[in-house]
């Protein structure tokens, strides 16, 4: 599998993708995030959190402040989701603390509501990370175009409130729908006039793909390439990871040990990264970063050799 070499065109600057995996580093200033809800609520702590993933070589940051997790009502409009008010107060202190300690950072911004993303964009994130593909908020498209800002448009099957109850689709038709979402979302993007170069794509694992059916969606990623944009890979801490290793019998006492059980999923996350970037994922998208830095430099020297 070779990358193609191309520039993703942000607000402010150009990044290079394709001859290197680039890391995106997850902040998460939530109460209820699956995996870390509430460690980093509070802004000094997601701050300081931040610039340790910047130390350890994270790229870009993705601050979100609102959960997606299975189960939340992020995406329904009759849920009592997260208000913009409530997301942007989370969110602005811990982006504005980043870029005083550290202003050549690249931040981006994990929200699917446009009022967030122009605040958040002009208090300097050069990224809007719209789970929802430009699917759950009409004014998106024309804010992230008049932005000009970044892109990764991700491909998500309904709602999170429903994700539990929803049947596994057969391989053929789950790539067809991942595709043919990613193409629906990019045109939709190309029609409000955002630059083909400013989008990057991402299949979704896990939002809305039931289980096993994520190895499905990893095993043929390669595929989405002929969408014609970069893929951002996002399966760090990803469920569908847990019930492997524990039908596997590899947890063990890990699951009564938490220590044990975050090591056990770390490592199945760096699994899944070095996959999906051998499947041509230029991006992917992590909770634990220096872990993922080393992965990615062994897995882009395969590529290198291929």
């Amino acid at each position: 599998m070779q990358r193609t070499a191309t520039h993703w065109r942000l607000r402010s600057r150009n990044l290079p993708l394709g001859a290197r995996t680039l890391v995106m580093g997850v902040v998460n200033v939530t109460p209820d995030s699956f995996s870390d809800g509430g460690l980093y609520l509070a802004p000094e702590r997601a701050i300081e959190h931040a610039l340790q993933l910047l130390e350890e070589g994270a790229d870009i940051l993705d601050l979100g402040a609102e959960s997606t997790r299975p189960g939340s009502h992020a995406g329904d409009p009759d849920a009592a989701a997260v208000s913009a008010d409530q997301e942007q107060a989370r969110l602005l202190p811990v982006l504005e603390g980043v870029l005083k300690a550290r202003p050549e950072a690249i931040l981006s911004v994990d929200t699917y509501k446009a009022a967030t993303a122009r605040v958040a964009v002009a208090a300097g994130a050069e990224i809007v990370n719209d789970v929802s593909g430009l699917c759950w908020d009409a004014d998106m498209p024309a804010a992230c175009a008049e932005m000009g800002c970044g892109v990764v448009l991700m491909h998500t099957r309904g709602t999170p409130e429903e994700w539990r109850t929803q049947m596994r689709l057969p391989s053929d038709e789950l790539l067809s729908m991942v595709r043919e979402g990613l193409a629906a979302s990019f045109k939709a993007a190309r029609d409000a006039e955002i630059s083909a170069d400013s989008i990057v794509l991402d299949p979704g694992y896990g939002f809305g793909k039931r289980l096993d059916a994520n190895y499905d969606l990893l095993a043929r990623q390669a595929e989405l390439l002929e969408l014609g944009r970069p893929l951002l890979a996002g399966l760090s801490r990803k469920s569908f990871l847990t019930r492997t290793l524990a039908q596997s019998g590899n947890l063990g006492a890990s699951l009564d040990d938490a220590r044990l059980f975050a090591e056990a999923m770390e490592t199945a996350s760096v699994a899944a990264l070095v996959a999906a970037i051998l499947a041509g994922a230029s991006i992917v998208r992590v909770h634990a970063v220096r872990a993922a830095v080393e992965a990615a430099a062994i897995a882009d020297a395969v590529l290198a050799a291929g």
